[in-house]
């Protein structure tokens, strides 16, 4: 089935062995994905909205799926139902799936693995992650229509990570040589370079942070 390399690298990052339950699932196409392309037994689809959902329902349909995707009407982790043990997200800001994931943290015990690909604020959805005791097994970085998104995989467990390590990646950064990786470093560096000579003297605080940043990106760039 055509599917975005987005989606494609989310379903293949799902553990074969998990019940997953995609969150936001808007037209269903990662979970019809599993179940058609990664031979799922079953899945589990959420939105808030009904529309989505009934658009997904269909969609299920016309791959002749349906009776392999669980369908639910639910509020983020308010969806979580018993055996659900891989939580997917992606196509929402950071601090969305920061506030999904804290507004219902007892559901965490029942979750091992997050593969979350935030549009923006991944650095926040990282620092969260660690602090409800999670560790960055993984990161990747895929390219469509000229933006960049991060692919962060977490399991249950904990790490320390430092400042540094958390901005850059602590699994990204070491994969440097890779093109579209060192593209996307460029691409941060030009932004981060441009927001420090933008930042009026009196944001002390923020310029002293960006420069800071940049030391770190020009580290792993040159």
């Amino acid at each position: 089935m055509k599917i975005s390399e987005r989606l494609k690298t989310i379903g293949d990052l799902v553990p074969l062995s998990s019940y997953p339950l995609d969150i936001g699932c808007d037209h269903a196409l990662l979970s019809i994905y599993l179940v058609t392309e990664k031979n799922f037994p079953m899945v589990a689809a959420s939105d808030n909205k009904k529309g989505p959902l009934e658009q997904a329902k269909k969609n299920a349909s016309s791959y002749q799926v349906s009776s392999k995707i669980h369908f639910i009407l639910a509020e983020g982790l308010a969806a979580y139902q018993e055996g659900m043990d891989a939580v997917t997200i992606s196509g929402m800001g950071g601090l969305t799936i920061n506030r999904i994931l804290l507004n219902h943290k007892e559901i965490l015990k029942n979750i091992k693995t997050f593969i979350l690909s935030p549009n923006n604020y991944s650095i926040a959805v990282k620092r969260n992650l660690v602090k409800l005791g999670y560790f960055i097994k993984e990161e990747y970085i895929v390219k469509e229509k000229n933006i960049f998104y991060p692919i962060l995989i977490f399991e249950r467990g904990k790490k320390f990570y430092f400042a540094k390590d958390l901005f850059l990646g602590p699994i990204l950064k070491n994969k440097g040589k890779d093109p579209l990786v060192r593209e996307y470093y460029l691409k941060e560096l030009k932004e981060k370079e441009a927001l420090l000579k933008a930042l009026p003297s009196s944001f002390y605080q923020k310029k002293k942070e960006t420069k800071k940043e940049i030391n770190w990106l020009k580290s792993i760039l040159f």
